[in-house]
């Protein structure tokens, strides 16, 4: 690579120690700004003629007109920095977070004769104060609480003193009064000081001003103020009890997980304080096709914490992260206590983090989805599809297969079919693996196809001999496409059993997830289709709905499984009552909703068994609650779709909306929801 003269001197003068570099365009903009360990090592790598850099940045050294960089005195005051320097220019080659709103913040303008306290979504340079950013709903929450202590005017109008009428809101004590004079600037300015302490979090310093103020104002025999002061100061203790009481359930937490598509990254982050699910944002990334999921992870941690004053003890992410030393020091000091990240491979908080992702998959998946929302769409994509495969007529039907399983037990199959490129929810089928032990997926596959393709024989013959009509048949409609979810093993294996069984000349490929290529069943190299093609996006959405699909069902049978064996160790529940209950109770959480009434009248039941099976769940369900809170901050449409998948899965109700799948990331189908 050819430099210029300046550029090579500024390279030979670089120092070896840690700290941030910028770049920059010839217009003079910040393109790009990343840290280093060592700034020598790293600037140099991106002009080194043998490394193999992504095409990203080939285009960002390309643009590149000169650098800067700044030394720091360690690696925790590089990544500061590099937080605060993104936040300040937003480099085009940094991947920038953008979230699905604004954030919330409440203001106050000290500035103004009698302030007002609003409801702001963004930041402004205005001199104003922002406390700030809530998450959830706990900025209307905490403006609610503030208005009822410490009722601040609300109105916009000019203040004067000297209105002869006041309005309502002073009648029923929710304002002072400033517009009729009913209390001075200054003493407006002494609440105004009070409500910026309880903002702050200052609530032990506010409570002792509270109550010095209101034994002062029964000395004076102020009663009427004495109480008021009392009032507030009751409010803000019970608030800090509650917070105190929360801090203490070591249910405060951020659980934060992917999805991916394309080159968009969709990150979701819950929200826990005493053990409920309070809130949840998502996030979008953009360009985050050449980064690792890791990179990805480290990348929104630091972008988003570096905005956030409210940061809990331990965030659970789905990934492992390389840097993970360094932004639990700088989450630390930044938060002023200990923070934790964690990855939990199993137990309750890997299904947090599988609840996360799938969320994250649910809103990635409504947004894409709207790319091939109509037929118009859908049937410029099969038309493409058609061509780029070099297929005789246009796939109108196209059927899906996946495998999921966990360690080889319970092991499933889901077929999905898209017909005129739109999801056909009623001709979804599911299967349970008879014949295959272990993990199997070749095997598996090869099971599900033989099955498949033998019931489109039966019920043809049933069709041919008057036994079966045609619109009752199941399987008798055959395929322009098979998409198998894999590569060429799974291919092979599917291709195999439909020559022996006469289906050959049904069009079969293979998707494989890691780079998205279609293996061809006799062509040495795969197909590369177009990024961000219409062809491609619908094949990653059927292939991405049947993985759905399958996991769905698996962890239905998984669930139904882990309720049979904690009812059977319940004193009294036998093998026939646990039958009796799980057919009319048929998930946890409909049992745990259950009414001693209703476990008594289960058949087979009675008071006695109802109250033993009422009294463990109780015991024990504490354990899962994490979960069970999850599930009630979602939103319904969503939460039908996660606890109660059913009638998403088989389209008995007829709806079309089926979201798509995208790469959770997930390292095994356990616990995704």
């Amino acid at each position: 690579m050819q430099l210029k003269e300046d550029l090579q001197e500024n390279l030979d003068l670089l120092s070896d120690k840690p700290g941030v570099y910028l770049m920059y365009n010839a217009e003079g903009s910040v393109i790009y700004v990343g840290k280093a360990i060592n700034l020598k090592n790293r600037i140099r790598s991106y002009f080194r003629e043998s490394a193999q850099h992504s095409r990203k940045i080939q285009r960002m050294v390309h643009e590149m007109d000169h650098f800067e960089t700044i030394i720091t005195a360690s690696d925790l005051e590089a990544l500061i920095l590099e937080c605060n320097l993104i936040k300040q220019y937003h480099p085009h080659f940094n991947s920038l977070l953008k979230d699905d709103k604004g954030y919330p913040y409440l203001r106050i303008d000290t500035r103004e004769p009698f302030p007002r306290i609003t409801f702001e979504h963004h930041l402004k340079p205005d001199g104003a104060r922002y406390f700030g950013p809530y998450l959830g709903g706990i900025a209307n929450h905490t403006l609610q609480v503030i208005r009822k202590v410490f009722p601040l005017r609300t109105c916009k109008k000019e203040i004067s003193g000297k209105d002869v009428t006041s309005c309502l809101n002073y009648h029923i004590k929710h304002c002072y009064g400033p517009c009729i004079g009913a209390i001075n600037q200054d003493e407006y300015a002494i609440i105004v000081r009070d409500v910026i302490l309880f903002l702050e979090g200052k609530h032990e310093e506010l409570l002792q001003t509270l109550r010095k103020k209101m034994e002062n104002a029964a000395e004076n025999m102020q009663f009427e103020k004495a109480a008021q002061l009392r009032d507030q100061w009751q409010a803000v203790q019970r608030l800090q009890e509650k917070q105190r009481v929360s801090g203490a359930n070591l249910g405060d937490r951020d659980v934060i997980a992917m999805a991916q598509a394309h080159n968009t990254t969709q990150v979701q982050i819950f929200y826990m304080r005493g053990g409920r699910i309070i809130g949840r944002d998502t996030y979008s990334l953009t360009d985050t096709e050449e980064q690792s999921r890791s990179e990805i992870l480290s990348n929104f941690i630091r972008q988003y914490y570096s905005q956030i004053e409210i940061v809990p003890r331990e965030i659970l992410v789905q990934e492992q992260l390389e840097d993970i030393a360094l932004l639990q020091e700088w989450l630390s000091q930044y938060s002023g206590r200990k923070v934790e990240i964690k990855t939990p491979q199993r137990g309750e908080k890997r299904d947090l983090v599988e609840l996360v992702a799938s969320n994250a998959l649910q809103t990635l998946g409504r947004n894409h989805s709207k790319r091939l929302n109509n037929k118009e769409d859908a049937q410029a994509a099969l038309q493409e599809l058609k061509k780029e495969l070099s297929l005789p007529e246009m796939p109108v039907r196209i059927e899906a297969f996946d495998i999921s399983n966990t360690q080889g037990t319970l092991s499933v199959a889901s077929m999905v079919v898209f017909s005129m490129g739109l999801p056909d929810n009623q001709a979804y089928r599911r299967f349970k693996i008879k014949t295959v032990e272990g993990p199997n997926d070749f095997a598996s596959m090869a099971e599900v196809i033989r099955r498949r393709f033998n019931r489109a024989v039966e019920e043809r013959q049933q069709i041919e001999a008057g036994k079966l009509l045609r619109e009752k048949a199941k399987f008798a409609q055959l395929p322009d496409l098979i998409l198998i979810d894999g590569g060429k093993g799974q291919l092979s294996a599917a291709r195999a059993i439909m020559h022996e069984l006469g289906f050959a000349s049904i069009a079969t490929i293979g998707l494989a997830k890691q780079f998205e290529l279609v293996f061809i069943e006799g062509r040495d190299f795969p197909i590369e289709l177009p990024q961000n093609s219409r062809s491609l996006f619908l094949l990653q959405r059927i292939r991405d709905e049947a993985h759905r699909f399958a996991i769905t069902y698996h962890r239905n049978l998984r669930g139904t499984a882990a309720l049979r064996s904690q009812l059977e160790q319940i004193p009294g529940i036998g093998v026939a009552r646990t039958r009796s209950l799980l057919k009319k109770f048929d998930s946890l959480e409909k049992l745990a909703l259950a009414s001693l009434q209703e476990l008594a009248d289960t058949p087979g039941m009675n008071v006695k068994a109802a109250e033993e099976v009422s009294g463990y769940l109780r015991q024990n369900l504490a354990s899962g609650q994490d979960v069970l809170n999850a599930a009630e901050a979602i939103q319904p449409y969503e939460k039908n779709n996660i606890q109660r998948g059913e009638a998403l899965e088989t389209g008995m109700a007829g709806k079309k909306h089926v979201p798509a799948r995208y790469d959770t990331g997930a390292k095994s189908p356990v616990g995704l929801l």
